[in-house]
């Protein structure tokens, strides 16, 4: 079974739980952290993969550092850790902010722009593009690239819409010198 296989069916069966004890959004939420801090703590991965510490420690160190966190994420996080698939975790969590997200009609979005974006640009945002992918709303993540000069690059899924200054400035320069 390959690595995306894997994290698909885990990611599934949670989702599924999470639809049936209507925690959805609480387990997607916690499932945000958790892939930040398996993302960021490269060693706390290899800290759960070493064959050192027994199943049971391992289990220790999740319910620690997870305390807070919806205990089905929580047990999810043990199971992966008892088939040997903690490494999983980033995909795990991924691919049920997939399923979420299209159950929920709501897409994930970049948008680039010079400076931080206010709620209402980002509510505007979410509304005029929307449609164009086929869902209700747009969660953004804002990130900020000077380099754009003005303007906003938005990215969702594999589409890029970009207004930005210095591809309008790009575009007229390859015009002007053929």
């Amino acid at each position: 079974m390959s690595k995306s296989t894997a994290a698909k069916r885990y990611a599934l069966a949670l989702f599924e739980l999470a639809q049936q004890h209507n925690q959805l959004a609480s387990i997607e939420e916690d499932l945000r952290e958790v892939k930040v801090v398996f993302k960021e703590n490269r060693e706390l991965q290899v800290l759960l993969a070493t064959p050192k510490l027994s199943l049971t420690r391992k289990k220790e160190i999740i319910r620690e550092l997870f305390a807070k966190a919806n205990p089905l994420v929580v047990n999810t996080l043990q199971v992966l850790i008892d088939r040997s698939r903690i490494n999983e975790t980033v995909a795990v969590a991924t691919e049920f902010a997939k399923l979420a997200n299209e159950a929920q009609g709501v897409e994930d979005a970049k948008v680039f722009s010079t400076r931080p974006l206010t709620d209402d640009e980002r509510a505007a945002i979410s509304s005029a593009f929307a449609h164009k992918v086929g869902k209700q709303s747009l969660r953004i993540e804002n990130e900020i690239d000077p380099s754009l000069i003005g303007g906003m690059r938005l990215q969702i899924g594999n589409r890029i819409f970009d207004s930005s200054v210095s591809t309008k400035l790009d575009r007229l320069k390859k015009q002007l010198i053929g």
